[in-house]
């Protein structure tokens, strides 16, 4: 089950990751980014569900060593009865102070900790939520491994150790699921369009400083910047105020040397938009783009259809008919 868990990490990692890759379509505009978001929220979901099922493990190999009665109740409930284990240690609790278990288990040490400092250092450079839960799952066949050593070892020297193992459990199923839950919340964050990180928003507000300034000086603000993680991409939008008698042409050419700039100085942007608005205008960067006071779509078309067929298709209430039809008697009058 544990191997089976692993696999399937592995294979949504690959999938996720290649199929985000692809370019934006006109079917997806904003490019496949939240492919990837999703497979990172599958990967650490498996993560948090292993950390928890080692927790209710644990609990339950203390309880049956020092609290029968509990251990008892708590048998009751299918959690406790028919979870699996996602580490090794128990299996090696069989094999006593058999030091070839322990070679073994100092070797997926060194192994499983080797991919996970290897697979982090990728997930930071491409800023991949889903390498960096697949990085934690062999992180967390490390840790688990290393309680089975510490647990042989010390059988060796202490008798009736078994207590050692359910103690360890516990203790890395804090570790994992405070992992898991981290990994999880960014993963649903970045599928609910949160803002993307403060660093990166400061980088692409430098470099686009360093375009307007080599390309018009001073003519052109920074008005300000926002945009949203997709996967590894970032989709950016840069509000600048420029003249008020400047022409379409002169726009496109600073347009485009922001849009080089940033997408060369910060890694990871894949879609730069910028807007434009005059210096003198006084609202908030990105303000006016929100529609204000307008009525909602059923509202506007239940609006229309009362005075175009004087009925309630839409579902008006008799109140909002009576209106529309005393309206139409005094436009007929």
């Amino acid at each position: 089950m544990h191997a089976l868990t692993d696999l399937v990490s592995d294979i949504t990692t690959l999938a996720t990751i290649s199929y985000s890759l692809k370019a934006a379509t006109a079917r997806f505009p904003m490019g496949y980014g939240k492919i990837e978001s999703l497979g990172a929220l599958g990967v650490s979901g498996l993560l948090l569900l292993g950390g928890v099922g080692i927790g209710l493990q644990a609990l339950m190999a203390l309880s049956q060593q020092f609290f029968p009665e509990l251990s008892h109740i708590l048998s009751h409930f299918a959690v406790f009865v028919h979870g699996h284990d996602h580490s090794h240690a128990h299996d090696a609790a069989h094999l006593g102070p058999n030091l070839n278990a322990a070679w073994l288990a100092a070797g997926s040490i060194v192994v499983k900790e080797w991919l996970y400092r290897a697979t982090i250092k990728i997930a930071r450079q491409k800023r991949s939520s889903v390498l960096a839960s697949n990085a934690y799952h062999h992180r967390v066949d490390s840790l688990t491994s290393f309680v089975a050593l510490f647990t042989i070892i010390a059988s060796r020297f202490l008798n009736n150790a078994q207590w050692l193992d359910p103690v360890g459990g516990l203790i890395i199923s804090g570790m994992i699921v405070q992992a898991g839950w981290g990994n999880t919340k960014a993963a649903m964050l970045e599928l609910a369009d949160v803002s993307m990180d403060d660093e990166t928003k400061e980088s692409i507000q430098k470099a686009a400083r360093t375009a307007l300034q080599e390309r018009v000086g001073d003519e052109v603000d920074l008005r300000g910047v926002q945009g949203t993680k997709s996967g590894q991409n970032f989709m950016i939008e840069v509000e600048l105020a420029a003249p008020s008698n400047w022409t379409i042409a002169q726009t496109n050419d600073v347009e485009a040397a922001v849009r080089e700039q940033v997408s060369a100085k910060v890694k990871g942007v894949r879609r730069v938009n910028v807007r434009f608005t005059t210096r003198d205008s006084e609202h908030s960067a990105f303000e006016d783009e929100y529609v204000a006071g307008r009525l909602s779509d059923s509202e506007d078309e239940g609006h229309d259809h009362g005075h175009s067929h004087g009925d309630q298709a839409h579902g008006d209430s008799a109140q909002a008919s009576g209106r529309n039809a005393n309206g139409s008697a005094q436009q007929r009058k």
